[in-house]
This record gives structure tokens, C-alpha cells and sequence, in this order.
């Protein structure tokens, strides 16, 4: 076991998994706090569109999901406030339209797909060195505009109307929520794939939030936990030799529902 630290895809999938830990923490706790788990995970399966479209215009396909989920995220942010079209409504068009698009440009796209399979359920022990690079700057752009918004975050996550009467830009503020989602999402792919996105992303905060009330612990908290499942899935899964996608996220299952079954206990005696 002491030996695959000496290979540098190990190291590498190590750091993008802290790394996602990071953007997860932060933004994963505004998705759990104001309730927008279904919105994310519809903003997630409309990236498969962008896979497809960046195969499909010879590009690279994180480039195509990058610009097609974040078109995706504020044009849903933008029905949902100003037509007030139901947001459950919305996710469910999104999520299947981005994945129709994606099935349909993958299909019409000259040649084969290659790392298809990596896209939809991730592969964090092939991620090159340069992409590290990508996803730590990434990683410094949410938190930076994080840092820079906390107040007016915080206000909209917890109370709109309040933000409403505090003549805060709400709807701006909420569509930079909805971006910073989105780039999340595209950070995350790498990680666990597509189709588990969503589950990295909220699990870490949901444990979180059953210990503090506080926004910034629960912050720390989510990215403490993140780390230690991704880290606990990417050596477990080389250990066992099964996908690291999966392993990280059954890790995070199982914490969850111990979580919560203490929990159940603990109200019941």
C-alpha cells in the first residue's frame, strides 16, 4: 500500500479529490440549506449535453460541459424568477433535455467517444497533471467569490424576503449561485462522473448540517468530510480494485445513514 503513493496518477487523484472536497464544502452547503438538491442535480445531468457537444465540435468535452452547464444553469435561473415557471417543472425538462442532447451529439459525432464511460461515472485516478491545475483554480474562483459574497449569500440562502427588504441585488446574487453550481458540477465530473455528482456534492453538507447550525462550520465541516471520503474511497478502491467513483460515494452513503440512524435512535429513546 505504501508503494502506489510513489505513482504520480495516485498523488494526483489524491489532490483533486481534497480539491473537490473544497468546492463541495462551500457550495454543497447552500444547496442543503436552501433546499436546492433537486435544482443541482438537474444543473448535473444537463452537463452530459455539453459532453456530448464538445465530442461532436472536436473540442474538449469539460470545455463543452463548462459553457453548456453554466448557459443551462442561468437560463433555468432565469425562467424560474422572471415567467415563475415551478422549479420542479424546470429540473425535470433540464435534466432530460441536457441528457437527450448529450445521447444525441455523442451519436452524430464523427468517430468514437472515447473516455465516455469516464464522464458519466468518473475516473480520478487518469486525471493529468494540467487538469489538477485547472480544478485548483477553479477551487481559488468559487472561493474567492465566496468570500467576496458571504453576507449576501447568506441572506438569500436563509431569508429572500429579507434580502428583498435589505435591497439586495437578489436575483443577481442567486444567479451567481447558480454559476458557481454549475462549475462545481463540471469539477466534480472528473471526480465521480455525471451521473454521481449530485451525491458528492450534498452528502458531505447534509452530515454537516445534523451537527452545526452555523453556516461557516458547517462549511468546514462538509469539506472535512469530503476529504475523508474521498481520500478513504480513492485508497479503499485501490485496495479492492473496484471503481473510485463509486467507493467514494457508498463511503459518504454509509456515513450519511449512520448519521441518521444514530440520530433516529437518539429521538426514539
Amino acid at each position: 500500500m505504501i508503494d502506489i503513493f510513489a505513482y504520480e496518477f495516485f498523488r494526483n487523484a489524491l489532490l483533486v479529490g481534497l480539491l473537490a472536497s473544497v468546492a463541495c464544502g462551500v457550495i454543497g452547503t447552500y444547496v442543503v440549506v436552501k433546499r436546492m438538491v433537486a435544482l443541482a442535480g438537474g444543473v448535473s445531468h444537463a452537463a452530459f449535453g455539453g459532453i456530448g457537444l464538445g465530442y461532436f465540435l472536436g473540442i474538449e468535452p469539460l470545455l463543452g460541459a463548462g459553457v453548456f452547464t453554466v448557459a443551462a444553469a442561468l437560463g433555468m435561473g432565469e425562467l424560474s424568477l422572471r415567467r415563475h415557471q415551478h422549479l420542479d417543472t424546470l429540473v425535470g425538462a433540464l435534466w432530460s433535455a441536457g441528457m437527450a442532447l448529450g445521447i444525441l451529439f455523442v451519436y452524430l459525432a464523427p468517430g468514437s467517444a472515447p473516455d465516455l464511460f469516464g464522464y458519466l461515472f468518473g475516473n480520478i485516478l487518469l486525471v493529468p497533471s494540467d487538469e489538477v491545475l485547472v480544478m485548483a483554480l477553479l477551487d481559488l474562483l468559487i472561493l474567492g467569490t465566496v468570500f467576496l459574497q458571504y453576507h449576501e449569500f447568506f441572506a438569500v440562502t436563509f431569508d429572500e424576503e429579507y434580502a428583498r427588504v435589505m435591497n439586495l441585488p437578489v436575483e443577481r446574487i442567486y444567479l451567481l449561485l447558480l454559476v458557481l453550481i454549475a462549475l462545481n458540477v463540471v469539477m466534480l465530473i472528473q471526480v465521480v462522473g455525471i451521473i454521481l455528482v449530485i451525491a458528492l456534492l450534498t452528502l458531505p453538507a447534509a452530515i454537516a448540517r445534523e451537527f452545526t447550525a452555523r453556516l461557516w462550520k458547517m462549511m468546514g465541516l462538509a469539506v472535512l468530510l469530503g476529504a475523508v471520503f474521498t481520500t478513504g474511497g480513492i485508497v479503499l478502491s485501490s485496495l479492492l480494485d473496484v471503481p473510485s467513483g463509486a467507493t467514494v460515494i457508498l463511503l459518504g452513503v454509509v456515513a450519511y445513514g449512520m448519521v441518521m440512524g444514530g440520530k433516529a435512535l437518539t429521538s426514539s429513546s
